[in-house]
């Protein structure tokens, strides 16, 4: 089975929702086979814009994975994950007791650890945001990544 992570921005508005469905057609598309799971934080941005492309378009397993507790979570990505149950294998909360910056690297070194790639998608503004540390941590497992900025 083939296991992506995917990471990236949450700040979204600066593109139309078609541009980022053609981004996931281009770089999540190839690899979301029959025998492909994907990991997603479960955040806003991103995370919930890649969950429901991935859950309408492809027979990939999905499973969301949140720092804390899903009611933890932003409201759009609440609203994600509950629009998309049927399709999500698996939720993953991770329990944190604190939802701060450790909490948040800790949920994203769960998905590497358990992923055979990471596919990101980063704003080109926040260098040292988590979907940059999620993708370093990526190359320091020597695993693949697939940087596209956003």
């Amino acid at each position: 089975m083939r296991v992506v992570a995917v990471t990236g921005t949450r700040d979204t508005g600066h593109l139309r929702p078609d541009a980022y469905a053609e981004l996931f057609r281009s770089y999540l598309g190839p690899f979301a086979t029959r025998d492909a799971r994907f990991y997603v934080g479960g955040a806003k941005g991103i995370d919930s814009l890649s969950l429901i492309w991935l859950a309408g378009n492809t027979p990939a397993a999905i499973t969301v994975v949140v720092p804390g507790r899903v009611d933890q979570q932003p409201d759009e990505a609440r609203q994600a994950i509950a629009r998309t149950r049927d399709r999500i294998e698996e939720v993953v909360e991770l329990r944190a007791p604190e939802l701060k910056t450790p909490a948040y690297h800790a949920r994203n070194r769960w998905m590497v650890d358990r992923a055979g790639m990471t596919i990101g998608f980063p704003h080109h503004s926040e260098e040292s945001s988590g979907t940059w540390q999620t993708l370093n941590y990526t190359r320091d497992q020597g695993k693949p990544r697939l940087i596209v900025p956003v």
